[in-house]
């Protein structure tokens, strides 16, 4: 697109806020969607195949035909301001038609882009990649990035459309979703159990070493509920990742506090004293109001909700 030519007039998404002074560059509504998606200056850059300071340059140039900032700067990146907000609108708009001009004649519309979401280790391996490999078959130009992290749901979002956290979020200017539950159990291996003994109540238990999070690093409340079950029980290896606790677990390590759809893979785990243990924890997805309004998150979001529907009985320890 070049400046002479294909301007959009997007003075009618901004009744609320100072006139343009000048009409702006359907290029630069283009670099502003990508800055406001990644939260990043670098990777907008990386995106559109430009550096960074010609992103600076062109965001710079559109608020001087705005006459006013699109863009504030927080500790997690770029957000848009109010004004931002009203031409992000309008410059989806000019994305949709720049895509359409791009399909072949007759080519039915599909889902194309990138949505990047965040999620925990399991979450992410048992309900998002079925869910989103599904929605690829059938729209193979969408890209999904996953970012695997166990943590609350952020205050600033920039840089992802979909979170799924563990524990009910308290995130101002979000959309949150609740997508169901999961249960906790107390897990060990056949081995372990052989050499060690059978615990046949929740006293005998404690005797045995506990495989769980590290307690200094976790972040999530939710989650620090369970070892508040087993206060007498010791540490015997703990990580960040659920993955390493469902593995140390086999291994021997001790007795691991683990989600039942994830132990319940294995046949060489066995679930322990499960009238006294199980915990319940749900499960949340948290978007930005904008992101929704994309047909690809949209879509993403909806996948996910159905897979965790489908996926209920294992999620929460049904055999």
């Amino acid at each position: 697109m070049t400046k002479s030519t294909h301007r959009v007039c997007i003075i009618a998404d901004m009744a609320a806020s100072p006139p343009p002074t000048r009409t702006p560059n359907p290029d630069d509504l283009l670099v502003l969607l990508a800055v406001a998606r990644t939260g990043r200056f670098t990777t907008a850059a990386d995106d559109l195949g430009i550096n960074h300071t010609t992103i600076s340059r062109r965001i710079a140039a559109l608020e001087r035909d705005l006459g006013g900032r699109v863009l504030s700067r927080t500790a997690g990146g770029w957000e848009l301001t109010e004004l931002g907000t009203q031409v992000f609108a309008a410059a989806e708009r000019v994305e949709a038609a720049v895509a359409a001009l791009a399909e072949p004649s007759g080519t039915p519309a599909g889902l194309s882009g990138v949505v990047r979401m965040s999620a925990t280790d399991g979450f992410s391996a048992y309900i998002a990649v079925p869910a989103i490999a599904e929605l690829q078959r059938r729209h193979p130009k969408l890209n999904v990035e996953i970012i695997t992290v166990t943590r609350p749901a952020l205050q600033n979002r920039s840089g992802l459309d979909i979170e799924v956290v563990v524990g009910e979020p308290h995130a101002h200017r979000a959309e949150a979703i609740r997508l169901g539950s999961y249960i906790l159990g107390m897990y060990a291996s056949q081995a372990w159990l052989e050499e060690h003994g059978t615990p046949a109540s929740p006293a005998a238990l404690m005797e045995h070493p506990l495989v769980y999070f590290v307690d200094s690093m976790l972040q999530v409340d939710a989650l620090d509920m369970p070892r508040r079950l087993v206060p007498g029980m010791r540490d015997a290896l703990t990580s960040t990742n659920v993955f390493v606790h469902v593995e140390a677990t086999r291994a021997g390590a001790g007795v691991g506090f683990l989600p039942c759809f994830m132990a319940d893979q294995h046949d060489d785990l066995v679930r322990l004293l499960p009238e006294h243990f199980r915990e319940e924890l749900p499960y949340w997805m948290v978007l930005r109001p904008d992101s929704l309004r994309q047909p690809a998150v949209a879509a993403v979001a909806d996948a996910l909700r159905a897979r965790a529907a489908a996926f209920k009985p294992q999620l929460m320890g049904a055999d």
